[in-house]
């Protein structure tokens, strides 16, 4: 399929028949609609064939928050009487993350967003792309407001062999994506996107970033560093929006074009979240050489396969790690703020401005 109208940059052509229900897809919509005799337009919002994906984009539009509105006066007063290990997490963790984030973004703007057809899709990634910029400037503020080494944190990726493995393993699936010599409209082309998509959401948003969030929200379980633990929250949060996004994402395309997901497919994104699950372990047991704060890396090695098992069950796959359970229940709690919107004892800072959100992740 031509690129250009894929993404919708084909030439205007004047007298076109108007858009139809039907025949939107969340890839290839061009060519159902050829094959089908209809018409299809991804510049075309209206009328609105997935529900779901514009319901998503509504909800991120009432979680806006930017991270200079938290107060980081007591974190600053904190941070000198941490100990060594407690001031190591939250360095690694805003050392991946913050590159974590940009590789991301990196995904959405130079591979995903041209090749998705459904308008309200990209709607959506458009937000989320926007809401990973905010995560990039959330790690920026805390860094410079405790006064940290930005060239150590920023360049921890390209130091620390568990967050390079990581982040090389996540760029091999956006380098197939973003090749301009890329087009979907094959079997072979479907399947790269959908296992890039997988590897994303599922992997890299579902997996890859929850030890950080584990080990930095502990401290805040704990009283400390409010400010960052208030922001890592808030990510930690629309993070969680991004994967029910990214599986409901995954699953529609499996309900729409079900010969991409053959045994043979299945058993390779089985084998990509075993990966997953694999290199995150490997992250904890670097940045947890000894226990702290009632953390060892035996109960992230529960988690993980925990975490895995859901990613698998969430796209139709059975688990892989049988009566693995979840050491961290309090987790699935700091995604709904409506319970307390002051968990860490900040001033009270209204994140929901329409607090109305219904959340079945038990992250």
């Amino acid at each position: 399929m031509n690129t250009q109208t894929t993404a919708g940059l084909e030439d205007i052509k004047l007298g076109t028949r108007r858009k139809g229900v039907k025949d939107s897809r969340i890839i290839n919509s061009h060519k159902h609609a050829q094959d089908s005799e209809g018409a299809d337009d991804v510049n075309q919002l209206f009328p609105i064939v997935h529900d779901w994906a514009w319901e998503f984009y509504r909800t991120t539009c009432k979680n806006s928050w930017f991270p200079y509105d938290v107060g980081m006066v007591r974190d600053i007063a904190q941070w000198p009487t941490l100990t060594d290990d407690e001031r190591g997490i939250l360095e690694r963790t805003l050392g991946f993350l913050s590159t974590a984030d940009s590789l991301v973004a990196n995904n959405l703007v130079l591979g995903i967003y041209s090749n998705i057809t459904s308008p309200e899709c990209r709607l959506f990634l458009l937000r989320q792309a926007f809401e990973e910029a905010v995560h990039m400037e959330s790690y920026s503020y805390i860094v410079q407001s405790l006064g940290l080494d930005e060239a150590k944190i920023f360049n921890m990726y390209r130091e620390i062999k568990s967050m390079a493995d990581k982040a090389n393993w996540s760029v091999k699936f956006t380098r197939i994506l973003s090749d301009p010599k890329f087009s979907t409209g094959t079997l072979e082309n479907d399947q790269k996107l959908l296992r890039d998509l997988i590897a994303f959401y599922l992997v890299f948003e579902g997996i890859f970033f929850y030890v950080g969030f584990v080990q930095v929200l502990s401290l805040g379980r704990r009283n400390l560093m409010p400010g960052a633990c208030e922001q890592i929250q808030y990510i930690f949060r629309d993070e969680s929006l991004h994967l029910n996004f990214g599986v409901d994402l995954v699953n529609q395309i499996i309900k729409e074009c079900p010969e991409l997901w053959t045994e043979e497919f299945q058993a390779e994104i089985r084998e990509i979240i075993k990966e997953g699950v694999a290199l995150e372990y490997a992250y904890a047991e670097d940045t947890m050489p000894r226990p702290i704060l009632g953390l060892n890396k035996e109960m992230f090695k529960d988690y993980l396969q925990y975490i895995g098992n859901r990613r698998l069950k969430q796209i139709g796959l059975d688990e892989e790690w049988p009566g693995a359970s979840n050491p961290f229940p309090w987790m699935s709690e700091l995604i709904d703020l409506k319970k307390e919107k002051n968990f860490f004892e900040t001033r009270v800072t209204e994140y929901q401005t329409g607090s109305a959100l219904d959340w079945d992740d038990e992250s």
